[in-house]
């Protein structure tokens, strides 16, 4: 048996999509057999300009083949990522180029690397197995320029429905994209694999409770600064609000880092550092130093159906946790996390109300944990991929 995975993302590289796929081909191999293999193609690590991380182009393992695709330098802006991704293309159908696979993967967020995985699986006559991570014509309507949107959004549909329709199997991250699929394609089953929780994040899960006793309190957020979490928006008004209470520490990166920066000077708003990208491993230090973990996403529909990675990560610490979600996020955060605070995304005012209702504790969240990490899901999920590579399935 032959497994082809395409992913943009992968180890060492900082993002959701890398340590999602990463983990799931570690699963993979603890259920192959012997003679079985599997070939990763992604990129050398690019999630971040400022952050760079050394990385083989090709590591070859008895049962795994990895190969990374050098990529030009890019940033956040839709012509970088663009470019980027005909890089990958690129280096996709050259590496798969003759090639037998009894299976594609493709893990996808732009939807992008989907329809490749489509394109692939139809060129070397191979099963197809999606996995989505986000809805990408439903967000293009809200993060580009009206006057571009109908032309790109009736293309992006056009491609989603190839890529949806050739698949034999098809994962959500999120059950909040459920309707969006459902209602464009009835015929299809989908399976609900979601992120989890890292192994790392367990180990350093917190065993007792203990209260907070700063005397201004370390808010820390870890994460992009895209457009997508607008933290523009929302955290120069909000750290005013609080100054002499709370000092915000946002670490990352991403296209909207300058406007926050502009925003902050403009204002003299001196309660807020902003840190570059760090290491997983150091990253878990700094939450376990916070006294609170904010997150934050714009307020678009397509936001509403979306699953934040971040929440497993901040869930698994026992901090309490600042929301500004709504949708499908803020009803996970409510059913699944105690001592989460939520509030309107970009609404200042509601979440200074919100701050109130959090309790200052750090505590352990043992069914939290039971139920989402990362391990037991990626063990469900890669059985399912490897059902798939082993029965005999027509041709889309």
């Amino acid at each position: 048996m032959k497994i082809l995975i395409l992913s943009f993302y992968y180890e060492p590289d900082l993002s959701a999509g890398s340590f999602r796929s990463t983990s799931l081909v570690s699963a993979i191999l603890d259920q192959l057999s012997s003679e079985a293999h599997v070939e990763v193609i992604t990129t050398l690590p690019n999630r971040y300009s400022s952050f760079n991380r050394e990385a083989l182009d090709l590591e070859i393992h008895p049962r795994l083949t990895v190969n990374r695709i050098a990529l030009p330098p890019h940033k956040s802006g839709m012509l970088d990522q663009s470019r980027a991704f005909l890089g990958f293309a690129k280096g996709v159908l050259q590496l798969s180029r003759g090639k037998n696979y009894d299976l594609v993967f493709a893990t996808s967020s732009r939807l992008m690397t989907a329809v490749l995985g489509a394109y692939v699986s139809k060129r070397t006559k191979s099963k197809l197995y999606l996995d989505i991570r986000d809805i990408f014509v439903d967000t293009i309507q809200d993060i580009l320029p009206k006057k571009f949107t109908f032309l790109i959004k009736n293309l992006f549909s056009i491609l989603e429905y190839w890529a949806i329709r050739r698949a034999n199997k098809i994962n959500l991250v999120s059950e909040g994209f459920l309707p969006y699929f459902r209602q464009r394609y009835p015929r299809k089953d989908f399976m609900l694999f979601t992120n989890g929780i890292d192994q790392e994040f367990i180990d350093n899960q917190p065993q007792v409770s203990s209260l907070s006793n700063s005397s201004i309190l370390n808010v820390v957020y870890a994460g992009n600064f895209g457009e997508g979490q607008g933290l523009h928006l929302i955290i120069p008004e909000l750290s005013r609000r609080f100054t002499g209470r709370l000092q915000f520490n946002l670490i990352g990166d991403g296209g909207r880092k300058q406007q926050l920066v502009s925003a902050l000077i403009s204002s003299d708003i001196t309660n807020v550092k902003i840190l570059p990208p760090v290491k997983r491993e150091e990253l878990i230090k700094i939450y376990q130093s916070a006294d609170i973990l904010f997150l934050h996403l714009n307020d678009y529909d397509a936001f509403r159906k979306v699953l934040p990675s971040k929440i497993f990560e901040y869930g698994a610490l026992g901090k309490p946790i600042w929301a500004g979600v709504a949708g499908y996020a803020a009803e996970f955060l409510r059913k699944n996390i105690t001592n989460a605070a939520i509030f309107t995304p970009c609404d200042v005012n509601d979440a200074v109300n919100s701050f109130e209702y959090l309790e200052l504790i750090t505590r352990p969240r043992i069914d939290f944990i039971e139920n989402f990490a990362r391990i037991k899901i990626m063990q469900k999920m890669a059985g399912d991929i490897i059902s798939l590579a082993s029965v005999d399935v027509h041709d889309c």
